[in-house]
This record gives structure tokens, sequence and C-alpha cells, in this order.
């Protein structure tokens, strides 16, 4: 008797696509719970504060009463914004009614995206590593996910003719990220016009996720995809509020792009959790409309956070692609003849740090950390003090993982 599969059934295996990496992630955060001076370089949350007009914009919203909820696609008034926004600062042409749709965080984006673009079979060709949300997204609406290598040589670029080699007659659209998460890097614009011209000649859709575009170093440069001749009517832009001014937990994002796709997803989104908190809307509103300042001090911050860290990496023998975007770095250990996992066994279990394996974005990247940023310099420098000490350290491993289940 053949095996079959129910929509149910293939739901619970999408969950386990991210692979095992994932599951080590969290018992590593479950382990360090239990350490009282871990400091913690895993997770994407930024560490600074939400800018005060945005949370004054907050308050003043609860004032005047938030009782009702928006439409799906959002505030007509916050709709507006993103769509100027993406005109003035990506030159990405959208409508402001039918074109942009507000969702519960990029998270929700995403997922509602996959699932409105995708047929059971179709290919989408994702850069690799990758945040492992995308293959749970994908899996889960029937796609297929192909992936496309980047080195650390090339920064962790993505190479047109390395997307080229994928393209069947199944391809139905191309994921770009940049920057990106967790390498750091960023696609250049050489490149970017490159994988346009892919996408028009083979009639793809493109996803750009550009959640992290504000956060650029080194001279790098973002270019929207979206903004190139021919590609509007086939871009989605994906982006947010929670990296750019830090408002994670205020859970804003959006998708915009064409009307007959955002239309469809916005039918999702409504299904799926009605709208976006108003509240939060209402804050976002504000931090399009208000100053950008906050946003380029975040950035000098994670700059100097990230120069910081790479002389420390640098003394320990460490390798990486040019981190030119976001606040992580992948980082190469090798040299240290462990691979990711029990490295980063070793240094929470010896040191104290909390450092997630390359293995939770890819299973073959086991010579790789992901480092983040997001703790005071002199934190940081606490942490690079005690990952050196640690590596002159020839202790066994001082923890294993383990599950209370």
């Amino acid at each position: 008797m053949s095996k079959v599969t129910t929509p149910t059934v293939a739901a619970a295996q999408a969950a386990h696509v991210s692979d095992e990496g994932t599951r080590q992630r969290y018992d590593l955060m479950d382990l360090a719970r239990r350490i009282p001076d871990v400091i913690e370089l895993g997770r994407g949350d930024p560490d600074l504060s939400t800018p005060a007009p945005i949370i004054a914009a907050a308050k003043e919203a609860i004032d005047r009463g938030v009782e009702e909820v928006s439409g799906p696609a959002g505030l007509p008034e916050l709709r507006a914004a993103i769509a100027e926004k993406l005109a003035r600062e990506n030159g990405v042409p959208v409508d402001p009614v039918d074109g942009v749709v507000v969702t519960t965080g990029g998270q929700e984006a995403l997922f509602l995206l996959i699932r409105t673009i995708l047929r059971p079979g179709d290919e989408i060709l994702v850069p690799d590593p990758r945040y492992t949300s995308y293959d749970v997204a994908i899996q889960m609406a029937g796609g297929v996910m192909v992936s496309v290598p980047t080195h650390e040589r090339d920064g962790f670029d993505l190479d047109p003719a390395e997307v080229a080699r994928r393209i069947t007659p199944r391809t139905r659209a191309l994921l770009l990220i940049t920057p990106g998460n967790p390498t750091a890097g960023t696609i250049t614009p050489p490149n970017i016009r490159a994988i346009a011209d892919l996408a028009r000649r083979h009639d793809l859709l493109v996803i750009s996720d550009e959640i992290y575009e504000r956060f650029l170093y080194d001279g790098a440069e973002h270019l929207s995809i979206g903004s190139l001749p021919g590609m509007a009517e086939r871009t989605i832009t994906l982006n947010g509020f929670s990296k750019t001014y830090a408002m994670t937990g205020w859970r804003v994002g959006y998708a915009a792009g064409p009307r007959q796709i955002t239309r469809a997803l916005r039918r999702l989104k409504g299904l799926c959790s009605t709208c976006a908190p108003v509240v939060s809307q209402w804050a976002a509103l504000a931090a399009l409309r208000g100053s950008q300042a906050p946003v380029e001090e975040f950035r000098r911050i994670y700059e100097r956070r990230r120069r910081l860290m790479l002389d420390g990496l640098n003394r320990m023998g460490f390798t990486y692609g040019e981190p030119r975007g976001a606040f992580y770095i992948f980082t190469n250990t090798s040299s240290t003849g462990l691979d990711s996992i029990d490295l980063s066994l070793k240094l929470l279990g010896e040191a104290h740090v909390l450092i997630f394996p390359g293995t939770g974005f890819g299973e073959q990247w086991v010579d790789y950390l992901r480092i983040s940023l997001l703790q005071p310099e002199d934190v940081l420098s606490e942490a690079i003090a005690r990952m050196e000490q640690c590596l002159r350290s020839a202790q066994p491993l001082a923890v294993t993982l383990t599950s209370d289940n």
C-alpha cells in the first residue's frame, strides 16, 4: 500500500525541514538560561530601544481609541507612507491602495506571500546559507526549494551564473535577501542587475527581502531590484520595522508589489489574523514620517560593534565573508578543529558565551558560527576576552545538548 501524506502530516513534516540545527539553537538557548552571567550573541532581536517619538505616537493612538480593527491590508495612512518610502528611497513604484499589505511582522508577510505565489511542485531559488524559516514556508506551500550556493570568498554575494544554472521549466520564483541573514553579506548592484535580466528572460517572480537595508558598512550599496526596468510588475518587496526601528515586539511588516499578488495576499491576511495590531500600525506610521536620525545612530552603533568583533575574530585566527550589512558575522571557525555545534557548546559551557552554530542555517555549514552584534560594546569586549581565553584552553567540552522531553 502506498503511503498517503495528508496536509496535516505535510505541515508537521515542514516543521522539521529547517534541519536539526534549529533544534540545536533552542537547546542552546535553554542551556544558556541556566547560566547567570551568560552573554548572548545568538538571537537577532535588536537590543536598542524603540525611539521615543514612535512610543509617543502609540500612546496617542491609545488615547484616541483603537477599539476597531483596520482593514486586512492595514491603515490607509500607513500603506500610503510605505508606498511613498519605497518610491523615495528605493525607486520602487507601488500602488498605495492595492499594492501594499501590512502584516503582523515580516515573518507573516513571508509565509502569506509564499502561500500566495507557489503552487505544489513549483520551484523557488533561495540563496544558501539562509534563515531557515524560508524552508518551512516553502514546504508548507508544497513548493520545492532549490538552494543557490554562496561563498565566503565572495562575501556571500549571489552569483548570477549560479542562479542561471538552477533555473528549470518548473522555476516560479527567486528569493533575494540583501543584506543577508546569517551572512551579513550583500548582493552587489552589478549582480542585482544581472539577476533582474534572468528574471525577465525566464518570466520569474522575485521576492526581495530588504529587512536589513538601512544597515550598510564600508561603502556597500543597496539596490532594490524592483526599481529596475521591467521589474516592478514581477517583484514583491518584503520589509518591516523590527530591525530598522528596533520594533521587534511591535510586530509590523509589509509586502508591496503587483496588485494581482497583493490582492490575493490581502485575502489570506484577513483569514489568518484580520489585521496587524492597530496601535503598532500608528507607531509604524510615526516611524516612517518622523526623523530618521535614530536609524543612522543605530547604524553607527552597529558599525562600531562590528569593528570591535572583527578585530577580536582576527586575533583568534577566524575568517569570514566581509559582513557589509545587517548586524551579524558569519565566521569560519574550522581552525579550531571543532565543528560548529561542539564549538558552540564549548563557548557556552566554558566561556558562558552563547553563539549559534552555522548548522542552524543549513546542515552543511558545520564550520561556521553566526555571531550577532546585539550587545553594548563593553559586553562585546568581555565576550571576546572570554572566547579568547576559552580557545587557549584544552579543556574537554563542559556541557552536552540535553532535552527535557
